[in-house]
């Protein structure tokens, strides 16, 4: 890998995220080397462009020389009852993430893991018992959130209720330096923190990006009126989600279906909160970066507009001058650019292909 100063290295790990805990413990990991880290996803399904933010964070995070690991949760996706529970069909999911992952130009710089690896380990189950001596029923039942569940759903399935400390257990396990994930996960993390100090274990910095809105949006919301837990957890519910096909954009899809959904999607003049077209490009597009952006406008409003950064396209956008239907065409054309040659790529596989068209299958049956 190339030469990269600190002040580089902080910068790319640290772009376009929501919040690390802490910065000056990531600053500590990169001046001694870089460390490891780990990102864990559940098998439920066929990537779509919500997951590229985690992933394009990923790269970031091996770029900058931190050892990075891939858990494929396929337990964790059977506790919640992905893909119809199926865990052989959840683990069919798996195999396409990495393709994508690939696609990225980080094949052979991380390591795959997957959750059966880590609890046929008799020490696992120890590490979770230990861990759940050290917390509470109702602690627990709040981080239910992170798999997309409330609070008292534990009552009426209790393997629910393994599932975060399946989470905590995974960091130790691992011996990670870095968890990774959407604000969705920060109750895990932040649980893996108080319980490592009550151990005395290592805590994990953890590092959390941006959640995509639903295609559809989420409407209008004061925010400035509820906590930071309480809108973490109803972005969490409106995020994109492939249990909802018209509420994302998936890599099998064709240039015609993105640009479809991408028309389609709620995108209201001059409104940037919660608008999913405004996100795509905030967080696929400039990534907290300065990029050349060109938005066509008819002649008569101006003709074509560069855009640099994210700043300049929420003021730009707030302040009248971008047409909806304009920044969707923009958009679409860059995603289709984007997702392209990864599409070809994982479906030139023909097993991976095979695999997409079972899952797929299985999702509409």
């Amino acid at each position: 890998m190339w030469y990269m100063d600190l002040e580089s290295k902080l910068r790319i790990a640290t772009r376009d995220v929501e919040e690390v805990i802490t910065l000056d413990e990531l600053k500590t990991l990169l001046e001694t080397g870089g460390g490891s880290g780990y990102l864990g996803f559940e098998p439920s399904g066929i990537f779509h462009v919500g997951w590229f933010v985690w992933a394009l964070k990923f790269k970031d995070l091996v770029d900058v020389g931190i050892k990075m690991n891939l858990l494929a949760a396929t337990w964790h996706a059977w506790i919640n009852d992905k893909l119809g529970g199926d865990l052989r069909l959840i683990n069919v999911a798996a195999k396409h993430v990495f393709k994508v992952l690939d696609s990225l130009g980080i094949e052979g710089r991380y390591k795959v893991v997957y959750a059966e690896e880590l609890v046929s380990d008799p020490d696992y189950w120890a590490t979770l018992l230990k861990s759940g001596k050290a917390v509470s029923l109702a602690r627990v039942k709040r981080a239910l959130t992170i798999m997309g569940r409330k609070a008292d759903e534990g009552e009426s399935d209790f393997s629910k209720l393994i599932y975060p400390l399946m989470q905590v257990t995974d960091i130790f396990k691992l011996g990670v330096d870095v968890a990774l994930g959407g604000t969705d996960q920060r109750k895990a993390h932040m649980l893996q923190r108080d319980v490592a100090e009550k151990l005395g274990l290592k805590k994990v910095i953890a590092i959390h990006t941006p959640l995509i809105p639903s295609l559809q949006g989420y409407g209008k919301m004061d925010f400035s009126k509820v906590s930071k837990e309480d809108i973490d957890e109803f972005l969490a519910e409106y995020k994109m989600s492939k249990s909802k096909p018209e509420s994302t954009i998936f890599i099998t899809d064709t240039d015609e279906e993105i640009r479809s959904k991408v028309m389609k999607a709620y995108c209201p003049p001059k409104i940037v909160e919660g608008n999913p077209v405004i996100e795509l490009a905030k967080h696929l597009i400039f990534r907290g970066e300065e990029r050349e952006f060109i938005i066509e406008r008819p002649a008569k409003y101006g003709g074509p507009i560069e855009i640099h950064t994210q700043e300049e396209l929420i003021k730009t956008y707030s302040e009248g001058k971008i047409h909806p239907l304009d920044l969707k065409k923009a958009v679409a054309e860059y995603l289709i650019k984007f997702i392209t040659p990864i599409r070809n790529n994982v479906l030139s596989d023909p097993e991976v292909k095979a695999l997409l068209e079972e899952i797929k299958a299985s999702v509409t049956r």
